[in-house]
């Protein structure tokens, strides 16, 4: 049963690693997609750290992505805590079912109804924000509001979806522990701390690995969509840039050096992590 599985993992995660050795090398056209060239071993890594946009690639990356972990991560922890609270279970499901369904939303449609939105001019939040004395505030344009509308969106997005394993694992919680919280006089609250979060906390321990695993890794479609020239200062990451110089400007050895520098030091941080949690914890990913 899981070998259709294998065979999709190993066509389209295992075999396109060999494309990694085009880093090492300069591509050739001539030579079809190995692009086979003269190997120049770290010229293209040294040529990307020396860049004049190296600094700035990586500060809005890890501005992006932690922004997202320390405010996005525990959105679904909160949401999973709070609806499983609610005893009325007609109301738990339609609660659940309409923070689930943004995450079926395409983030060309997501970034059209933000583009929609937000409009200084006939936007319903960017009249709002006119009514409120800043009139003319494009917040899509603006530097200092690009991380904001992006994460806020992403949790808007994905928090329900992403609280779903929350919920599982709070399914599996005894029930005599609730009972026992209740007898020793326990409230709501009380049982939160004591008797729930003690209970998911390997599962967000190896959420938390997995998320550090990506840090580096902003995502590509909905950054690009929200990119304009205003905000480009902030916005241009890792994935958008190695876009632009691979496809765009056909550079490929040093888009695909690029590429292999973000997935290196995402592997790195996520082994750190990992070990950390192994040794302080005692839960980790292996």
């Amino acid at each position: 049963m899981i070998l259709p599985a294998i065979i999709c993992v190993i066509i389209f995660n295992y075999i396109p690693m060999y494309g990694i050795q085009l880093a090492f090398r300069e591509y050739d056209f001539t030579a079809g997609l190995t692009g086979g060239g003269e190997w120049v071993g770290l010229q293209y890594f040294e040529q990307f750290i020396k860049s004049h946009m190296f600094t700035d690639l990586i500060r809005n990356t890890l501005v992006i992505s932690i922004t997202t972990i320390v405010v996005g991560f525990p959105a679904p922890i909160i949401l999973a805590l709070l609806v499983n609270q609610i005893r009325w279970k007609r109301g738990k499901r339609i609660l659940q079912t309409t923070v689930y369904l943004p995450h079926f939303i395409s983030i060309v449609v997501l970034v059209g109804l933000l583009n929609v939105l937000l409009s200084p001019n006939t936007g319903l939040i960017g009249l709002l924000i006119a009514k409120m004395g800043f009139e003319g505030t494009n917040l899509l344009a603006s530097t200092t509001a690009f991380v904001p509308v992006y994460v806020l969106s992403d949790i808007w997005q994905h928090v329900g979806w992403n609280s779903i394993i929350y919920l599982a694992a709070l399914s599996s919680v005894d029930p005599q522990l609730y009972d026992a919280a209740k007898i020793d006089g326990a409230n709501r609250w009380q049982i939160i701390r004591n008797v729930e979060i003690p209970a998911i906390i390997p599962t967000i321990i190896i959420l938390l690995i997995l998320n550090m695993g990506t840090v580096i890794s902003t995502g590509f479609e909905k950054i690009f969509l929200m990119q304009n020239s205003l905000n480009l200062p902030i916005s241009e990451v890792i994935e958008t840039y190695v876009y632009k110089i691979g496809i765009i400007s056909n550079q490929f050895s040093y888009a695909a050096a690029i590429g292999l520098f973000n997935t290196l030091i995402n592997f790195t941080l996520l082994v750190i992590v990992n070990s950390i949690a192994k040794r302080v914890a005692k839960i980790s990913l292996w």
